[in-house]
């Protein structure tokens, strides 16, 4: 398994500043030649990092997270990176290794390490090699329930199975880290793979957000009437019922990582 990942730099001056970049009311494409040096931030509380933010709340498109990639430099890290106590997160790691601990459970993250953070829980980052690490991170304000509690855990993509779609033999295939069924989860943090030819052939229309990095292959997307062509390192950030199908270009898989809010009620009188 392959994760793309972005390393900066600039383009040379001779270059065209053509590039795939979209902006739209229903949906924004962020190809990989955006995430250079000069559009990276700073986090508060960490050291020897950087972090390009792909995705944030905005009035009138996708209000219900937020998405980064983080590079951390060796030596690097953060004692508590999540400083919002009623957010919950996930990270998922592209290269290098991360040292996670977890109210004091240490963790080592090579890529495809994959951890969900409940809300509240007390966690650090740390980058004890010598060459950098990075990583996705999705972060969602908590929406709980009574009588559920989502609790924080490690795993990695390489042991869990994708399953299936029914009626694909399997060309289309989903790798879900927690159960669809557990309402103690407010968001669903999955990889999706498309064997070459593989598709959704039918625009799905649906109220969840959606954040997708493209970690492998190819694709074309239909967005809103629209076709796209994506590639390994574009990033597709879609608004709440934005018509949305693919097909898988080939000659390999053609994988993402996909955000999306589920099992929830809508909330119609406040907090």
């Amino acid at each position: 398994m392959t994760y793309y990942t972005p390393s900066g730099g600039l383009p040379a001056q001779t270059e065209l500043l053509t590039d795939r970049a979209i902006v739209t009311g229903a949906y924004t494409v962020i190809p990989k030649g955006v995430l250079r040096d000069i559009v990276t931030s700073n986090l508060p509380g960490f050291t020897a990092t950087r972090a390009w933010l792909l995705a944030r709340p905005i009035t009138g498109f996708s209000t219900t997270f937020s998405q980064l990639i983080v590079e951390i430099g060796a030596g690097g890290g953060a004692e508590r990176p999540e400083q919002e106590s009623g957010v919950e997160g996930v990270v998922f790691v592209t290269s290098g290794s991360l040292a996670l601990t977890i109210a004091g459970e240490r963790h080592v993250l090579a890529p495809g390490g994959y951890a969900y953070l409940a809300a509240g829980d007390s966690w650090s980052l740390a980058n004890e090699g010598s060459e950098p690490t990075s990583f996705h991170w999705i972060r969602k304000a908590y929406e709980p329930v009574e009588g559920h509690a989502a609790a924080s855990f490690v795993t990695r993509d390489q042991d869990v199975a994708p399953e299936p779609m029914p009626d694909t033999d399997g060309a289309w295939a989903t790798t879900r880290f927690v159960d669809p069924d557990d309402l103690a989860h407010d968001m669903h943090v999955n990889i999706v793979t498309f064997q070459p030819g593989g598709s959704i052939p039918f625009a799905e229309t649906h109220v969840m957000e959606h954040g997708l990095f493209v970690l492998e292959g190819k694709g074309v997307y239909r967005l809103n009437g629209d076709w796209v062509e994506v590639e390994a390192g574009d990033f597709l950030w879609l608004r709440a019922f934005c018509p949305q199908a693919c097909y898988a270009g080939g000659p390999g898989p053609f994988r993402y990582l996909l955000y999306k809010d589920v099992n929830r009620q809508i909330r119609l009188t406040g907090a």
